[in-house]
């Protein structure tokens, strides 16, 4: 996921991410002394009704949001080797500002003069 595809069909976290993916967004934020992948991925697990996500898919999805400083992660040794546990580096609020400041940019590049029309319009 280290690009972002928005879904104009979709509003809010949901035109971002999937809905399994919100919920691991959510699970990090209201964790403030951090969480492993293993409890993301049973907390995850436990809340979505239709569907369960493999641990793997939890797992890429939050180094995803490491390696793009949404969140921040410890490497740290214990039971088994080494585990990262994960950090919100962005909250909410500031996950949107991240996502709105990569499309304008994106949109700048793709359609500069274009873009410049549309956000005077706005």
């Amino acid at each position: 996921m280290k690009s972002i595809e928005f879904d104009t069909s979709q509003i809010g976290l949901r035109a971002v991410v999937k809905e399994w993916q919100e919920k691991v967004l959510r699970v990090v934020w209201e964790t403030s002394e951090g969480i492993n992948s293993r409890r993301a991925y049973e907390k995850v697990n436990k809340v979505l009704v239709s569907e369960s996500i493999s641990r793997a898919s939890v797992i890429n999805f939050l180094e995803d949001m490491r390696e793009m400083s949404v969140f921040r992660g410890e490497e740290r040794t214990g039971k088994g080797g080494h585990h990262w546990v994960y950090f919100p580096a962005l909250d909410e609020s500031g996950f949107k500002r991240f996502i709105a400041e990569k499309l304008i940019v994106s949109l700048l590049k793709s359609f500069p003069e274009e873009t410049k029309k549309a956000i005077r319009s706005i």
